[in-house]
């Protein structure tokens, strides 16, 4: 789960599109990154896909929404809901009280822990603050991850990548001597032959103040209504079993966390 600074937003939200715009929802504009598997991403033909993308059409399914998806870079993706670009965001998005005072939320659809990786062959021993004090740590920037890496992880050298793809190299370089980032993120990666590299360190335990209290799907502000079908779906996914279908399509447990 991720978080991005809001600098820009507040320039944005001067011209935002008013989010007072109650309304019968039948068509919805999904946005989101397309660059952060296993959670959203593009195939080689072109074929926007991952977890939060599958969660996004059976939840479009259950509420019988025609919807459309939009593909925008990370640091943008607050200011483009507010601008009206898209009319969601289901992006692997914290839930933290520095977002709720932009956007609104859904009720969370999945909650993982932050972990550690490293090369197989590092002498790294314990995925703590003290265990990484004065490595090279990477972490994609404007993330949950990154503010966690520089806030509680501050005796490391962190470095801030634009993508995952590219600490994921450096890693695998020997530039970085460990990333941090969302378990599961990492876990698929070195299952993968492009992460035969490297391997988990192990998990930390998340900061509520910092990751939030799991995923959720943003709305513009006034749209509440929207955020709220999306939350009764979320429930009648779990309960239908459509949830599990995906999520075990993509993990080896049920990443929703704690009901």
């Amino acid at each position: 789960m991720r978080i991005m600074g809001l600098a820009a937003v507040a320039a944005i939200a001067l011209a935002a599109v008013s989010g007072a715009e109650a309304k019968d929802w039948t068509k919805v504009r999904m946005g989101t990154e397309g660059a952060y598997p296993p959670f959203n991403f593009t195939t080689a033909d072109g074929t926007l896909t991952g977890f939060d993308v599958e969660i996004g059409n059976a939840l479009c399914d259950e509420l019988k929404l025609e919807c459309t998806w939009v593909t925008q870079d990370w640091d943008g993706i607050i200011p483009g809901l507010i601008a009206g670009k898209y009319d969601t965001i289901i992006a692997s998005m914290s839930i933290t009280p520095e977002r709720m005072e932009k956007i609104a939320f859904s009720a969370k659809y999945y909650n993982t822990p932050p972990a550690i990786a490293i090369r197989k062959g590092s002498e790294l021993a314990s995925a703590t603050a003290e265990g990484l004090k004065g490595v090279r740590l990477g972490a994609q920037g404007s993330t949950t991850h990154s503010q966690f890496a520089e806030e509680v992880l501050s005796g490391s050298d962190v470095a801030l990548y634009p993508t995952s793809e590219e600490y994921k190299l450096d890693l695998e370089n020997g530039r970085v001597d460990a990333v941090v980032d969302d378990v599961m993120v990492l876990d698929q990666w070195v299952s993968s032959d492009q992460g035969s590299c490297c391997k988990i360190l192990g998990t930390m335990e998340p900061v509520e103040a910092i990751h939030g209290k799991g995923a959720g799907i943003g709305v513009r502000k006034g749209n509440e209504e929207l955020a709220a079908m999306f939350t009764k779906g979320i429930s009648a996914l779990r309960q239908n079993g459509k949830y599990k279908e995906i999520n075990d399509k993509y993990f080896k447990f049920d990443v929703y966390g704690s009901e």
